[in-house]
């Protein structure tokens, strides 16, 4: 959530200069480098570009000498955005950014109780309220480590309680929630299930899981895919470790790949960026475009 949080902000203060702008999101174990010269080129007409390329670590060597130039001296009106995991896999790019001088954006996970509580914190400071102390322990025992939730959690009780968020509000929000979650949509989304995966949309927006929840969730759906897929065969617990995932999501993602090509994957990936900005404020009606994405998604799926 956080590499999401930082990756638009970014795309967001690049289309606050230009409104028009195109977001253009890569895997960096796919990346041709004739591709990049296309991609990261100048334009004729000087359109404004945002380039995304997740998992930059696995940037194959050759795509790596044309992208070098590029992180030197990129063209005019284009924005290169590299996420790359950390560790010693792909090192040479990471390092040719930070001697380009690249802003830095860190975002390591939050394991330790202490770290999660700041956040909460933090979050409920950042949509302008404040927390009770035995109020944050009340919310990560009522919504777990994810962060995206407790980040959408955070806002929604500072609307709702007009920003004094204490242990009674929290447990009136979290009394009687159904058991439904944006995960549950999210995966049956990715495995072609559009009937059912709406079914599951519109029974978790009816009992009130927040429209960035849902979104956040179909996000991290498609891009578990998309690393696992891309990755190609291998032991779990290795691809585990390689990408920071618990086994049992390698494993699921796995599953989950068979039947999605590399366009389909592309197409999929332009389909949660683009809900990410709709849940945000784009979209007059965030409900409708979280419907319409579930629905791009079953379409990227079935693309050849």
């Amino acid at each position: 959530m956080l590499v999401e949080r930082a990756i638009s902000a970014v795309a967001a203060a690049a289309r606050a200069a230009d409104p028009g702008l195109e977001v253009t999101e890569l895997i960096g174990g796919q990346i041709e480098g004739a591709e990049l010269h296309e991609i990261l080129g100048p334009s004729l007409f000087g359109d404004a570009r945002v380039v995304v390329v997740r998992l930059a670590q696995d940037i194959r060597v050759a795509a790596a000498k044309v992208l070098s130039p590029y992180l030197t001296a990129p063209a005019d009106g284009v924005t290169l955005v590299l996420h790359h995991v950390g560790g010693a896999k792909g090192k040479a790019v990471l390092e040719s950014a930070r001697k380009a001088k690249a802003l830095e954006i860190g975002a390591a996970k939050l394991t330790r109780p202490d770290d999660r509580a700041d956040f909460v914190r933090h979050e409920i400071r950042r949509n302008g309220g404040r927390i009770a102390l035995d109020a944050v322990a009340v919310l990560l025992d009522a919504v777990g480590s994810d962060l995206r939730e407790l980040a959408a959690v955070s806002a929604q009780l500072v609307s709702d309680s007009g920003g004094n968020v204490d242990m009674d509000v929290v447990r009136a929000y979290h009394r009687g929630r159904a058991e439904v979650s944006g995960f549950a949509v999210a995966d049956l989304a990715v495995v072609g299930r559009g009937g059912p995966a709406l079914e599951a949309l519109r029974f978790a927006l009816a009992v009130g899981v927040p429209h960035v929840v849902i979104a956040d969730a179909l996000a991290d759906g498609v891009r578990s895919v998309a690393r696992v897929a891309s990755a190609g065969r291998g032991d779990q617990y290795a691809l585990a470790k390689r990408f920071g995932m618990p086994p049992w999501k390698v494993k699921r993602a796995s599953a989950q790949a068979r039947g999605w090509t590399e366009p389909g994957l592309r197409r999929a990936l332009g389909v949660v960026a683009t809900l990410n900005a709709d849940v945000k404020g784009e979209a007059v009606d965030p409900a409708y475009a979280l419907e319409r994405a579930v629905r791009l998604i079953g379409v990227a799926r079935s693309a050849t």
